[in-house]
């Protein structure tokens, strides 16, 4: 637990006077709460404002380039400057090496 050495130190009378009541009270104070999650549903979830059903995406897919790699474990394509090892059948970038 971390200490504050700045603040002002409690006397022995006044470690008398805190009640265990107000100890728990305090204690809920700052105590955070944490989110109940319901059981996971089927359904999709509704987002105030993103019907995002009558909207067409469009995406130009380019193939790898001559200065990249896909890489055989994340599957990302990376630059070549990424490039860990290789061999005949595997190409594996840094961050999985």
């Amino acid at each position: 637990m971390a200490t504050d050495y700045d603040a002002p130190r409690k006397t022995d009378e006044d470690l008398a006077e805190d009640s265990i009541e107000e100890l728990k009270g305090a204690h809920a104070k700052t105590a955070t709460r944490v989110a109940e999650l319901d059981e996971p549903d089927n359904e999709s979830l509704d987002l105030p404002g993103a019907d995002l059903s009558g909207e067409q995406l469009s995406v130009r897919v380019l193939p790898a380039q001559n200065d990249e790699f896909t890489c055989s474990r994340c599957f990302l394509v990376q630059h070549r400057s990424l490039l860990a090892r290789h061999t005949r059948r595997e190409w594996i970038c840094k961050d999985c090496a």
